[in-house]
C-alpha cells in the first residue's frame, strides 16, 4: 500500500492511499465470484457464466462492495502505518479503480495537536472532608421539618414580617395593565389570584412586602413599585407599577416538633434514631460524590494551566456550534423565550466558543494520557454501559444497542468510557489534602 501524507494549515492532513493490484485483484475475484454464483444472466445456466461476463454486467455492483471492504480498512491501515493522532475523518472521496485492478483514494483528516504532557501523576489536589457532623444532621432535619411544616389561619390581626399573605393583585402601569406592556415577562409580574407571598425585607418586587404591613383580611391596598433602571424586564426597567393588592388570608407556618412521631410520618415504621442515621448516610454519600467532583474539577484545572497548545479550527467551529445547540436547549427549558434568546445572541454565542474549547482541550490531555497509560476500552466496558443506560430508559440493552447503532453513536460512548477510566486512574493517583468545605468555598471565590 502507498501513502502519501500532504499536509494543511489548521492541523488539516489530505492522505493519497493507493492499494497495489494484487490485493484489490484478490478481494475482486472473491466479490465477483459470490455474484457469479447466484448470477441469472440470459443465455447461461445459474452459476455457469464466464467470469468476464460477470465482471462486465457487475461492475459497478462489485466496485461499490469493494469500497465499502477495502476503503474502512485501508483507511485505519494507513493512519497506523504513518501513526497519525487522528481527531477526526472529515471525508472520504475521489475512489477510483485502475484497468490493472488498483485501486486508489483520498481521505482527510484533522489531527490532534502536538504537545509535551506535565507530571500527572500526584497532581496536588483539596477535598472537602466527608465526615458528618452532628450538626450536618441536625440542619437536614431541620429541612425536613420546614417541609412538613403546616399553613393555619391567624385570627384576626394585620399583616406582619414573617406571615404568610395570600393575595389578588394586579398590576398596571399609566392604567395600562402590565400583561400588555410587557407580554413575555413572568406572569408573576402581572398580578394573580390566590397568590402566596412570604412578607420579608426584600423578597419578590421592590418594597412590596413592606407596604402590606398592618394590612387585614378583605382589605384592598395600593402597593406603588419602582422598578430600578437595570430591571431585567426592559419595559418596566424605570417605570413606576401600580398594585391593586387584596389581601384572601394570613397563614402562619408552624414547624412540627422532632420526635418519633415526625419520623414515623416521614418514614413509617422508623424511629428518630433510625431517621438520624438515614440521613447520616445520605450526607455521607453527597459528600464523597461531591468530594470525587471537586478532585476532577482540580485536575482539569492543573492540566490547562500546566498544557498549552493550539485548537484545530475545524473542530473547535463543530464543537462551538453543539454547545451553542445544547445552550439553547438548557435556555428553552428555563422558560426563556426565543425574543430573549435572540437578546443574548453574542453572549451565548462567547459562551459556547468557551465552553466548546474547554471541553476540546480536556480531551485532547486525556485521549494522550490514556494513550501513554495503555487506558483502552473493552467490549465488557460498552456492554456494562448500555445495561446501565437501557435500565434508565426500562428498555432492554439490546434495543439500546441497536438505537445507538442506527444513530452512529457507539464510538461516543466508547469516547465516554474512555474519558471516565482516564480521570479515574487520574483520581487514584493524586495528592490529597482534606480541609473544611468553607475553607474550599472560600478559595473558589
Amino acid at each position: 500500500m502507498k501513502v502519501e501524507v500532504e499536509k494543511h494549515p489548521g492541523l488539516v492532513s489530505k492522505l493519497q492511499i493507493e492499494l497495489p493490484p494484487e490485493d484489490v485483484a484478490k478481494e475482486w475475484d472473491a466479490i465477483a465470484n459470490s455474484f457469479a454464483r447466484v448470477a441469472k444472466i440470459p443465455g447461461y445456466r445459474p452459476g455457469k457464466a464466464p467470469r468476464a461476463v460477470i465482471d462486465k454486467r457487475f461492475r459497478k455492483e462489485i466496485q461499490e462492495e469493494l469500497t465499502k471492504k477495502l476503503v474502512s480498512k485501508s483507511y485505519h491501515e494507513a493512519v497506523e502505518r504513518e501513526q497519525l493522532r487522528v481527531a477526526s475523518l472529515t471525508n472520504i472521496e475521489d475512489v477510483q479503480f485502475g484497468e490493472n485492478k488498483s485501486m486508489r483514494f483520498r481521505a482527510t483528516v484533522v489531527t490532534a495537536p502536538e504537545f509535551e504532557l506535565p507530571d500527572y501523576k500526584q497532581i496536588p489536589v483539596q477535598v472537602p472532608d466527608t465526615k458528618v457532623s452532628d450538626v450536618d444532621v441536625d440542619e437536614a432535619l431541620d429541612r425536613l421539618r420546614d417541609q412538613s411544616a403546616d399553613f393555619v389561619d391567624v385570627p384576626a390581626r394585620g399583616l406582619e414580617m414573617g406571615d404568610f399573605a395570600v393575595l389578588d393583585f394586579d398590576g398596571s402601569v399609566e392604567s395600562k395593565p402590565i400583561s400588555e406592556i410587557a407580554p413575555q415577562a413572568s406572569k408573576n409580574l402581572y398580578g394573580g389570584k390566590k397568590f402566596w407571598l412570604h412578607l420579608a425585607a426584600g423578597n419578590f418586587l421592590p418594597k412590596f412586602c413592606e407596604q402590606l404591613i398592618g394590612q387585614k383580611p378583605g382589605e384592598t391596598r395600593l402597593v406603588i413599585v419602582h422598578f430600578p433602571e437595570d430591571f431585567m424586564v426592559k419595559e418596566l426597567a424605570g417605570k413606576k407599577a401600580d398594585y391593586a393588592v387584596t389581601l384572601r388570608d394570613i397563614k402562619e407556618k408552624v414547624l412540627p416538633a422532632v420526635d418519633d412521631a415526625f419520623a414515623a410520618k416521614l418514614v413509617p415504621g422508623k424511629t428518630l434514631a433510625d431517621l438520624r442515621q438515614m440521613i447520616e448516610h445520605d450526607i455521607e454519600h453527597a459528600k464523597e460524590h461531591d468530594a470525587e467532583r471537586a478532585k476532577e474539577s482540580q485536575i482539569v484545572k492543573f492540566l490547562h494551566e500546566q498544557t498549552q497548545f493550539e485548537l484545530p479550527p475545524a473542530l473547535l467551529q463543530n464543537e462551538t456550534r453543539r454547545a451553542l445547540a445544547e445552550l439553547v436547549q438548557q435556555n428553552r427549558e428555563r422558560g426563556v423565550t426565543d425574543e430573549m434568546l435572540k437578546e443574548k445572541e453574542k453572549e451565548l454565542i462567547d459562551g459556547a466558543a468557551s465552553l466548546a474549547g474547554h471541553r476540546l482541550k480536556t480531551n485532547f490531555i486525556l485521549h494522550r494520557i490514556a494513550e501513554r497509560e495503555k487506558i483502552q476500552v473493552v467490549k465488557e466496558d460498552i456492554d456494562f454501559r448500555l445495561k446501565q443506560e437501557a435500565a434508565r430508559y426500562d428498555i432492554s440493552p439490546e434495543k439500546m444497542r441497536k438505537e445507538l447503532q442506527q444513530k452512529d453513536a457507539l464510538d461516543d460512548v466508547a469516547e465516554q468510557i474512555l474519558l471516565g477510566k482516564t480521570l479515574d486512574f487520574l483520581k487514584a493517583n493524586v495528592s490529597v489534602e482534606t480541609v473544611q468545605e468553607s475553607t474550599l468555598k472560600e478559595e473558589k471565590s
